[in-house]
């Protein structure tokens, strides 16, 4: 004989662990979600921050490389600057502007002696 109308006992049992199961699974199922989403956002961060790394350590390469060739370039122009002045002092000296002493002292002075 079957009952009609309110469900019993173990019918209301049964719908009860019917719901609670689907809200465990629907719950399990977006915390999932969720923490994929995190994971994959903590690897983008890494990446980049991992890209920016490379790009400052590049970027602090190519500064000393720079720096490396700058000093070079201001000593080949101070060589030929220096080798000029010693040819203008020589051709006054050849000209009879400077006498030799004159000419020996500008060159010490230019060296540095």
């Amino acid at each position: 004989m079957r009952r009609r109308g309110r469900p019993g006992l173990l019918g209301v049992a049964a719908r009860t662990a019917v719901v609670a199961g689907t809200a465990t699974a629907v719950s399990g199922s977006v915390r999932n979600k969720q923490e994929q989403k995190q994971e994959a956002a903590a690897q983008e961060q890494q990446s980049e921050q991992a890209q920016q790394q490379q790009i400052a350590e590049q970027q602090q390469q190519i500064d000393q490389l720079q720096a490396q060739e700058q000093p070079a370039q201001p000593a080949a122009a101070e060589g030929d600057d220096l080798v000029d002045q010693l040819e203008k002092l020589a051709s006054l000296k050849d000209s009879g502007v400077l006498s030799p002493e004159e000419f020996e002292a500008a060159k010490a002075k230019l060296l540095g002696s």
